[in-house]
């Protein structure tokens, strides 16, 4: 029989991959003051009842780390290998040596591909003290458990690359979207909070713009939404929240969303 639980989404960073500012940028958004427009590169931390699970480790993992606090990490899902959603794997180390352990890591076999590629000396045989050590886990589209928490792997379309999203529970977080093939759409149904990226205003050939993410919340109908994988090109945070939905919001670095799930 499953026990019903509330999780914890925190936002670590709510950027598109150069984050925001942008070097050398002197737009307003990128000069703004307001604390909501300074945006690190996506990224999420889950905490149900006994795991506390990070998806993606973009160039900013170290900073986000510390800047949550984060004390404990169990496991990190990977959405796919794009340097702004991996980068920051070196810095899973101070984890190895807190648990004495090798890493859990979940992504699908391609992506452990490119972190042969980008983090070869953690995968040497006999590597040198002080390296990242990583537990790779493959996972496809479907579902898979960590720690027992079942979790729903959700394929879409980064232009013409597979990028996993992930539900649990009556929340789900996508990233770096374009398209959703019909039988992944019919898994996010029945949502009460949908995470959902939304580059800027203009047209994009590997990313949802703003209206074509209210199109897919449209047709999804979570109870609430966020979006996240904001441009600077977007506008400054307060006026995007202006042109959306009632229940449609803009996420920010920082924010707390409470979910039900069970397991």
């Amino acid at each position: 029989m499953s026990t019903k639980h509330t999780g914890k989404l925190t936002f670590l960073g709510t950027g598109t991959s150069q984050g925001v500012p942008v070097i050398t940028c002197e737009c307003r958004v990128c000069k703004s003051t307001d604390t909501k427009d300074k945006r690190l590169r996506s990224s999420v931390l889950i905490q149900l009842h006994n795991t506390i699970i990070g998806i993606d480790a973009g160039p900013d993992f170290r900073q986000q780390m510390l800047r949550a606090e984060v004390k404990q990490l169990d496991a990190i899902l990977l959405t796919h290998q794009h340097k702004d959603h991996i980068a920051g794997l070196d810095d899973v180390r101070a984890f190895n040596y807190q648990r004495n352990a090798d890493f859990p890591i979940y992504c699908t076999p391609a992506v452990e591909t490119a972190l042969q590629r980008e983090f070869y000396y953690a995968f040497e045989p006999k590597p040198i003290s002080g390296v990242p050590r990583f537990s790779i886990q493959h996972i496809e589209k479907g579902l898979f458990n960590v720690n027992d928490n079942p979790i729903e792997a959700i394929e879409v379309w980064h232009h013409r690359m597979p990028v996993l999203g992930f539900r649990i529970g009556d929340l789900a977080y996508i990233t770096d979207a374009k398209t959703i093939d019909d039988d992944q759409k019919a898994k996010l149904h029945g949502l009460d909070i949908l995470v959902i990226n939304a580059l800027h205003e203009y047209k994009h050939s590997s990313h949802l713009n703003r209206e074509e993410a209210l199109e897919l919340i449209e047709e999804l109908q979570p109870r609430k939404a966020y979006l996240t994988h904001i441009s600077h090109l977007f506008g400054q945070h307060q006026e995007i929240g202006s042109r959306l939905p009632s229940n449609v919001f803009v996420a920010f670095d920082g924010l707390e969303l409470s979910f039900e799930y069970s397991c």
